[in-house]
């Protein structure tokens, strides 16, 4: 992670996150935390991740999910030069959905 970033309240919040047990403590948690139009800007950006990985073409994301395609050159900017949180994450999913 960019040290820049690191402090006390990230650390906090991301201690939160990981407190959370199941997908329905997940919604209620991000649900008081972000607006609307945040969690909607999250979870595009992660499909348009997940999407990237499965190798598809940026016409097919931006008519999958309808994000921009500066959203998706962006995303795939993180995927290609940042800190591999979005390996980690879907090696993690791929191997949870094996089992």
């Amino acid at each position: 992670m960019n040290n820049k970033l690191k402090d006390k309240n990230l650390d906090d919040l991301f201690e939160a996150v990981l407190c959370l047990e199941n997908i329905e403590e997940c919604y209620d948690f991000f649900e008081d935390l972000c607006t609307i139009l945040e969690l909607k800007s999250l979870s595009q950006r992660f499909q348009v991740a997940k999407l990237l990985n499965e190798h598809k073409v940026y016409s097919d994301i931006v008519n999958e999910t309808g994000a921009s395609t500066a959203t998706i050159s962006r995303v795939n900017r993180s995927i290609n030069y940042g800190s591999d949180g979005y390996k980690v994450v879907f090696e993690r999913m791929k191997k949870k959905n094996e089992q």
